[in-house]
């Protein structure tokens, strides 16, 4: 089956595009948290950010930073909520970022996350060492 974030970027599917350029697309979401709610997606199926080529980073997250930026004067947004799922709660497995136009009040409560703590200093010192083993290696 046909990737439907490919058939976008192909235009074999119909989408509201909002921006389209050599590297991305951005068009609305079809079920949007609020209106203005913009998917961003690469060309060439990517599934998850890790998988995007590094000289995609600077024109994928570019188009990323405008949108987010355009939603404040063209909606009236007083900010934006900037996220990307990779393979867990991704509905589509082609790398995409939700950019969506945040107000004061908009009953979008902590986009649903339950906060923890680390059981100690120690805890998240090992958390940190290992992190950044696997980004030295």
């Amino acid at each position: 089956m046909e990737c439907v974030f490919c058939a976008v970027v192909a235009g074999s599917v119909p989408a509201h595009v909002v921006h389209r350029d050599e590297w991305t697309v951005a068009f609305l979401d079809r079920r949007p948290l609020f209106p203005g709610h913009t998917l961003v997606v690469p060309y060439g199926h990517v599934e998850t950010l890790a998988e995007l080529p590094a000289e995609l980073l600077e024109p994928y997250f570019s188009v990323v930073q405008r949108v987010a930026a355009a939603m404040e004067g063209a909606l009236g947004a007083a900010g934006s909520f900037v996220a990307a799922n990779n393979r867990i709660s991704q509905s589509v497995p082609h790398l995409h970022v939700h950019v969506v136009p945040r107000n004061p009040k908009d009953g979008l409560r902590g986009f649903f996350w339950p906060r923890g703590r680390y059981r100690d200093e120690e805890e998240a010192a090992e958390v940190a060492d290992r992190l950044r083993a696997a980004l030295e290696g």
